[in-house]
């Protein structure tokens, strides 16, 4: 058995797509490509496919990662040509590379991911950069978001890691955002848009997933 690592992007053209069809997607592109993959033992094999920390939904990315387990030996060249013809609009192969598979399983060791979020550039770099600073002076920022299960009460600070601002263009702002991504918790973009005193933002992009072997 094999372990291929891939890096992939994620376009405006399905940045409404959810995790579960992504990967259904993919099942579908590595058939259609020939790619022959190993699957999983017991009563209901699957394919061994694992893309890591599930993009929400409405966020584009060129930082995807997902390890893909093949019966054969394929070189990364071979997995892009392969790959690259069946994918639709929207999604892209940046890099493909080969790991050991006795390392720790993608998701283990996704730690940080890092955003670009765009806001209103109604809003000065002195009062941005105030609001930035401002909410890391924090120890704490208690915090609630209502999911289908119910109300979550949380601590949002401890979510985030830094808040940078990055610049400004004709119409947006730029805030880079490096935020806690693993088995403890994962933080949400809009939620510190929220928290920095902003109704909404523009975009949200994902940039970098930082993992433990980084």
């Amino acid at each position: 058995m094999h372990r291929l690592r891939i890096r992939f992007g994620r376009g405006v053209e399905i940045k409404f797509i959810s995790h579960l069809d992504i990967v259904r997607l993919w099942h579908r592109v590595f058939r259609r490509a020939g790619i022959e993959l190993a699957y999983s033992e017991g009563f209901n094999p699957h394919p061994k496919v694992s893309v890591a920390a599930p993009l929400a939904l409405g966020v584009t990315s060129q930082a995807e990662l997902m390890d893909v387990y093949t019966t054969c030996f394929i070189s990364p060249h071979s997995f892009i040509a392969c790959v690259s013809r069946q994918l639709p609009p929207g999604i892209e192969v940046i890099q493909v590379y080969n790991i050991a598979t006795t390392l720790p399983s993608l998701q283990a060791q996704v730690r940080y991911a890092e955003y670009v979020v765009k806001v209103n550039r109604e809003w000065g770099r002195e009062y941005i950069t105030q609001a930035l600073t401002s909410l890391l002076a924090n120890e704490k920022l208690p915090w609630q978001h209502q999911r289908d299960t119910g109300l979550r009460s949380y601590d949002l600070r401890a979510l985030i890691d830094d808040l940078w601002l990055i610049g400004r263009d004709t119409n947006y702002n730029r805030i880079g955002m490096r935020l806690r991504c693993d088995s403890h918790g994962s933080g949400r973009p809009e939620q510190v848009v929220k928290a920095l005193g902003f109704e909404r933002s523009e975009c949200i992009h994902r940039t970098r997933l930082i993992l433990e072997t980084s």
